[in-house]
């Protein structure tokens, strides 16, 4: 299990003020998130770069653009990133991670995308959703990795965007 990637810490420490109090609960879901997309499935030698650099901005644009529509703000951060490291030409998968991680059905994008997307399901469903992975290891990472909050601060994120936008609570869903 990998507990300490160098590309998340640095991401997230550049992150840290915008994360504020919620830093502890998202890095916590980024690493589980990780984790579990390992075990789903690495399609090629880059793919713990490639999960890792998915996982540290699938859902930091709402912290940093300060929205519940994240997913725009998110490649944005993304791709800015993978310029700024010379990994320009991961800019589809990594794109194709972040912007099918709430589909509600496999996605057919290729890569990392199927395997980071059932891995996010997995967490934000508390391991309710398995896609085949035991419960045992779906609590390994739990225990590593507790929830600290994460889980309850969606709770509150998706009443806010209730309240606010009633005609499009969770614009992040997919078909």
């Amino acid at each position: 299990m990998l507990r300490d990637i160098a590309i998340v810490e640095d991401v997230l420490r550049a992150h840290g003020g915008s994360l504020g109090r919620d830093a502890v609960a998202y890095r916590n879901h980024v690493y589980r998130v990780v984790n579990l997309s390992l075990v789903l499935g690495a399609p090629d030698d880059d793919a713990v770069d490639k999960i890792a650099i998915a996982g540290v901005f699938h859902d930091l644009g709402i912290w940093t653009d300060g929205t519940f529509d994240y997913l725009a703000p998110s490649v944005r951060l993304a791709v800015a990133y993978l310029s700024k490291s010379g990994r320009e030409s991961w800019t589809k998968e990594i794109t194709d991670a972040i912007l099918n991680h709430h589909k509600i059905v496999a996605t057919s994008a290729g890569g990392i995308a199927e395997p980071f997307r059932r891995a996010d399901w997995i967490d934000v469903t508390r391991g309710l959703r398995t896609f085949g992975l035991s419960r045992v290891a779906i609590n390994e990472v739990f225990a590593v990795w507790p929830s600290a909050g994460f889980h309850r601060r969606l709770v509150e994120l998706s009443f806010e965007r209730l309240r606010t936008h009633p005609l499009s609570p969770l614009p992040m869903l997919r078909l």
